[in-house]
């Protein structure tokens, strides 16, 4: 059978416990913020694997955090669903960006790309303008970029990555939002990325999963102010998600050989497993979806 006929087979029919293998990742480190090119072993973004249905056709998306991980596999999903996509990203992320621009670029589809770092507010206002600029206008909104730094003794979280942390992962999703409601018309959408931190904090995680049940509740509130616009919230909780991420020191790094495979599947998730929620909730096809955070967890509850 040819790999095609493979892929297809296994998207229209597959065990989950065994569409994407058990990973035991060694013990490794890299600078934050972390590079798909260099995680051992590398993840799934949707590269082969995500096979697109026009359900975004013609749809004009900017992601933030859109290099690596789960922005990576949601700019290729979306792209493959017929969006053109404004990409934001560190600027060290830089050799991650390019890879998924060409991906975007081989499914005919635009790809605007913009480093910058969202700690900086003018950052913010500037990552936007140049999305509607790019795109020649704006209907969808994936908040995605997050900072992560576990601290095992609380004592040793400092200031400055207390406020780090809380001004990347909510302060810059406001300002993003903020700047982009005057360009978004009815129809358009919003995504946020939460965590099932949200609901289950880990204890090396106090500031990071506190800002998740921050953007569950900011998307709830959000979701009903703009309802009468016809400008639709939502969000995405993922598990325990195999990214650069916890590699930069997201994670303890005695833990990552056991990452993800708690969750009754025994298993951690690739990026493009999350892909498809984001693309629902950005499609019509959730027109009635709003206010919502959908959990995508490998089968860890979450209340």
């Amino acid at each position: 059978m040819n790999t095609s006929a493979q892929s297809t087979d296994q998207l229209t029919f597959c065990d989950p416990v065994t569409r994407f293998p058990e990973i035991t990742p060694p013990k490794q480190d890299q600078p934050e913020p972390g590079l798909d090119a260099e995680l051992i072993p590398g993840t799934d973004r949707g590269e082969d694997s995500y096979r697109g249905t026009g359900r975004l056709e013609g749809r004009r998306a900017l992601i933030t955090g859109a290099d690596s991980g789960i922005g990576a596999a949601v700019a290729i999903a979306f792209a493959r669903e017929g969006a053109d996509v404004a990409l934001n990203y560190l600027p060290a992320e830089e050799e991650d960006a390019q890879h998924v621009a060409g991906v975007i670029r081989e499914a005919g589809r635009t790809a605007v790309l913009i480093p910058a770092d969202l700690i900086d507010a003018e950052a913010c206002r500037e990552v936007v303008s140049r999305a509607v600029e790019g795109l020649g206008g704006l209907d969808a909104l994936v908040n995605n970029a997050g900072k992560q730094i576990a601290v095992e003794k609380f004592e040793d979280l400092t200031d400055e990555q207390w406020t780090q942390t809380y001004t990347v992962n909510i302060t810059a999703m406001a300002r993003i939002v903020r700047e982009a409601l005057p360009h978004l018309p009815a129809g358009s959408t919003i995504v946020n990325t939460t965590s099932i931190q949200a609901y289950s904090p880990s204890p090396h995680l106090v500031d990071y999963a506190s800002t998740k049940a921050a953007i569950n509740n900011f998307s709830k509130g959000l979701a009903q102010q703009l309802a009468p616009r016809g400008i639709r919230v939502n969000a995405v909780a993922p598990g325990p998600i195999w990214t650069p991420l916890q590699v930069s020191d997201g994670q303890p790094k005695d833990a990552l050989p056991e990452f993800g495979k708690s969750t009754p599947l025994g298993r951690a998730g690739q990026p493009t497993e999350l892909a498809p929620a984001f693309v629902f909730l950005t499609s019509p096809e959730s027109s009635y979806v709003l206010g919502e955070t959908l959990a995508v967890t490998g089968g860890n509850p979450t209340p």
